[in-house]
């Protein structure tokens, strides 16, 4: 006999699209100065965060979005010393950083210092990225934390922020004005890097992403990845000031690894390195969208609009 699970969660990918995944467990459900919320048990994902609604990162698969996200990167850049992460409140994408052992300085800021008291006691992967000494955190919004660093102070900068959804604090991380910023922080031969949205479900906001780095950065490239707790294909975009990430052989990769002493990947290695930019250019070849460039006056592209209640906690609501 099959048991039921006591709870559904009806997550929006857009405008006219929903996805339903069953909750066995709700260890956690609240609310903090900016966003809601839950930690819960899924019988497909296992353990997941949701935020506003919106699934976030899951014990199945968090790895895949994590190592996806920083490591072309990180490997592009030869010699990536000083980083910054904006966002990634969780504590994965500081451990992925946290493997090269060339890393001297890793800032980390997050606007949401509730958040990352939560997932420190209820997300078992959290807690590694949090405990290395390296890791400076500070709870402040990631812009005005960006315009107070001097010029030309990090190798890295990457972005994990919340999509830039209506009423998001994240939707002005995002547009020219931050890249602008973001450009002269970094370094000769620095790379920003983001996670871009869904190509499947907001093909515009995707590369809309990418065209307003392009608008900035001489070099820009989008890839992607699968991942199944997101029920879609995952985007990532890169502004670079010198490498071009995309152009890595696999073989150059792997041995970049090596040379670093980067240990502990579960996903990413110098095949699936070259796949992520291949797929998408091939995806991206049948895919139609009018891309725009992102302003502090229009941040936002329609698909990026989903017109939804504003959720309230699981535990408000009845089976």
């Amino acid at each position: 006999m099959i048991k039921r699970p006591p709870k559904y969660v009806m997550e929006w990918m857009s405008r006219t699209l929903a996805i339903l995944y069953g909750i066995d467990e709700i260890i956690y459900s609240g609310k903090t100065k900016y966003q809601l919320v839950d930690i819960v048990r899924t019988r497909d994902y296992g353990l997941a965060l949701i935020l506003d609604g919106l699934l976030q990162s899951a014990e199945v698969d968090e790895y895949v979005y994590h190592e996806s996200l920083v490591h072309p990167a990180m490997i592009s850049h030869p010699n990536p010393r000083r980083v910054l992460i904006v966002g990634g409140g969780e504590g994965a994408t500081a451990r992925e950083v946290e493997r090269y052992d060339v890393v001297e300085e890793l800032e980390m800021v997050d606007l949401d210092g509730e958040l990352i008291e939560l997932v420190k006691k209820y997300l078992p992967w959290s807690k590694e990225g949090f405990s290395d000494p390296r890791l400076k955190l500070t709870i402040m919004e990631g812009r005005e934390y960006l315009s107070k660093q001097p010029d030309g102070k990090y190798d890295v900068i990457i972005m994990d922020a919340t999509d830039p959804a209506e009423f998001s604090p994240a939707i002005k991380l995002y547009t020219r004005e931050f890249y602008q910023l973001a450009f002269r922080k970094l370094r000769d031969n620095g790379i920003l890097v983001t996670q871009s949205s869904s190509p499947a479900h907001t093909l515009k906001l995707s590369l809309s992403i990418l065209k307003t780095i392009g608008s900035v950065f001489p070099k820009s490239s989008i890839y992607s990845v699968y991942v199944k707790s997101f029920a879609s294909i995952w985007s990532f975009s890169i502004g670079s000031k010198g490498p071009q990430p995309s152009t890595l052989s696999s073989e150059e990769v792997d041995r970049r690894l090596r040379e670093r002493n980067v240990r502990g990947l579960r996903f990413y290695s110098g095949d699936v390195h070259e796949a992520l930019f291949k797929l998408t250019e091939a995806i991206l070849r049948n895919w139609r969208a009018e891309p725009v460039i992102l302003t502090d006056e229009k941040p936002l592209t329609p698909d990026a609009i989903v017109d939804i209640f504003h959720p309230a906690p699981m535990e408000e609501h009845s089976n």
